[in-house]
């Protein structure tokens, strides 16, 4: 079984597919591309700087922050010259540091467009942060900032590199529990801090639905291989003090061109929901945890044909995946158009929590 999963197809979501042992033996690495992280809070600093001590492609260039005093934590720790500590009012000198060759964006949702186009400007490659911004207008200002100054554009779709994903990717496309007819997804916790700036519109744009949310829709999407065509939402708030500008729980439900349907669930209000059931004609697969930075775990309905594999770093995976598309001059799957494509579903289902009725999805 081990050997007859590692030839995956290649399908819509393209080299991808490919698991990533097999990948890194296809090719020799001709060098590492130098990464700068915009914004060094919780996600910096214990996720994406780790996995950039450990990649084969990417490196740690420089950082940029407003607080000088992470700048001297970060320097000290990663062995940074001073000149490689930028803040936001003099990044857009990074256009003339030949050591930085991606500018990766880790700052509040709202303020993903400005630098994703400063950074382009710069003349330098961009990976985002997920959701890509806080509306659909300002994700193609994103990206047709990167397409004129002839730059990539990748967003922090993690799960689309990750081994048991990609085989439940294959389930789906190749049929392996016949047709697929129906998919549960969701993914919430419960938040703590009521001053966090989750919780201000203004600089996330949403709530649970925008931060979490997005990894239950990926689901639906990458697993169907198709794009919803209408969602009907409801909402609901347990507290309104602490989620007055943000949506606190959403349930919604999608319908695919093919017939297939999706019931999604976010919320901020409680832990435990994290994962996904896919329902074939033939059977049933998933995962449950399926979308946090641990181990995940997969099942399907045979045991003979089991969703199993090892830990993985996911920001590794996809950093490295980006760096190799650009050293390699090949498609990268988590482009701009694909967070494009999630916004445009989100918001859909903030249309409909707002009229009470089905809306329809907009188009690219």
């Amino acid at each position: 079984m081990e050997m007859q999963r590692r030839p995956f197809i290649r399908t819509t979501l393209g080299a991808s597919l490919v698991p990533l042992a097999a990948r890194a033996a296809e090719t020799t690495t001709p060098g590492k591309l130098g990464w700068a992280l915009v914004g060094l809070g919780s996600l910096s600093t214990n996720q994406i700087a780790p996995a950039l001590q450990m990649t084969t492609r990417s490196k740690l260039a420089a950082v940029v922050t407003g607080t000088p005093g992470k700048g001297v934590k970060w320097r000290e720790k990663y062995g940074l010259p001073a000149e490689k500590i930028y803040n936001y009012e003099n990044f857009d000198t990074i256009a003339n540091d030949p050591d930085v060759d991606v500018v990766y964006i880790v700052l509040p949702n709202s303020m993903h467009r400005e630098f994703v186009i400063r950074a382009a400007k710069a003349g330098k490659h961009v990976f985002c942060e997920k959701p890509m911004a806080n509306t659909p207008d300002e994700c193609r200002e994103m990206i047709a900032a990167c397409a004129a100054a002839k730059r990539r554009l990748g967003i922090g779709y993690r799960c689309q590199f990750e081994a048991h994903h990609l085989e439940a990717v294959r389930f789906a496309r190749e049929k392996v529990f016949g047709d697929l007819q129906h998919i549960d997804a969701g993914f919430g916790f419960a938040i703590g801090d009521p001053t966090q700036w989750r919780l201000r519109k203004k600089l996330a744009g949403g709530g649970a639905l925008m931060d979490v949310g997005v990894y239950a829709l990926q689901a639906c999407r990458y697993l169907s291989g198709e794009e919803p065509v209408e969602v009907s939402a409801i909402e609901t708030k347990t507290d309104p003090v602490k989620f007055a500008e943000v949506d606190e729980t959403i349930n919604w439900l999608m319908r695919f061109p093919s017939g297939l349907t999706a019931k999604c669930l976010t919320t901020y209000r409680f832990s435990g929901c994290e994962g996904f059931t896919a329902y074939g004609s033939k059977g049933r697969f998933g995962m449950q945890p399926a979308f946090g930075y641990g181990n995940f775990k997969g099942w399907t309905s045979n045991p003979e044909i089991p969703l199993a594999f090892p830990h993985v770093d996911h920001f590794l995976a996809e950093m490295d995946e980006f760096s190799r598309a650009i050293i390699e001059d090949k498609p990268f799957v988590a482009d701009g158009t694909e967070g494009l494509r999630d916004m445009l579903v989100l918001d859909a289902v903030y249309r409909s929590v707002a009229s009470g009725k089905k809306e329809s999805v907009g188009k690219v």
